[in-house]
């Protein structure tokens, strides 16, 4: 596979890791001990935050942020301006804050504009709607939308809605 392409705007810590073959477009962010997988793409604006864990063939779409405590497995797609949050008592300071951390499993897909709630887990394959705020855990292959986020049905690993289920 092909060494990673860097766009001359991003700004890449050089104590990130970029996979080979991954791409990293105009005015991304990859801070200090970030790993970025295999084949990867971060479109333009992403921001990827210090201790981040991306896998491999990710795709993650213009201006989402992903911040500290945040791991994405392998073949995730996060669509354009998606959030994930890492505090779940925001305050400017806070001398007991901690991270709270978020995984996000295995083929998910996350549509555009959704917010991810720190302190879940997206199941494998599971699919949350664009604009959706997840507050809980998404099961695997578990279609959610909405705000709050709320079971709307079962979709296969392709994606696609399994006719017959909730």
């Amino acid at each position: 596979m092909a060494e990673a392409v860097i766009h001359p705007t991003a700004t890449v810590d050089p104590r990130a890791s970029i996979g080979a073959g991954s791409r990293v477009w105009i005015n991304v962010q990859v801070r200090e001990g970030a790993v970025i997988g295999r084949g990867c793409i971060l479109s333009k604006d992403v921001y990827v935050d210090h201790g981040v864990r991306i896998g491999d063939l990710c795709k993650i779409q213009n201006a989402v942020s992903v911040y500290n405590g945040v791991t994405i497995e392998d073949e995730v797609f996060v669509g354009p301006n998606a959030c994930f949050t890492n505090d779940k008592v925001p305050r400017a300071t806070n001398a007991e804050w901690t991270v709270t951390p978020t995984v996000v499993r295995r083929g998910a897909s996350i549509g555009a504009n959704a917010t991810i709630v720190c302190g879940i887990e997206i199941g494998e394959y599971a699919m949350v709607a664009a604009g959706s705020v997840v507050t809980r855990d998404v099961p695997p292959y578990t279609l959610v939308m909405g705000n709050p986020a709320r079971v709307a049905g079962k979709v296969d690993k392709a994606g696609n809605r399994v006719e017959g289920q909730p």
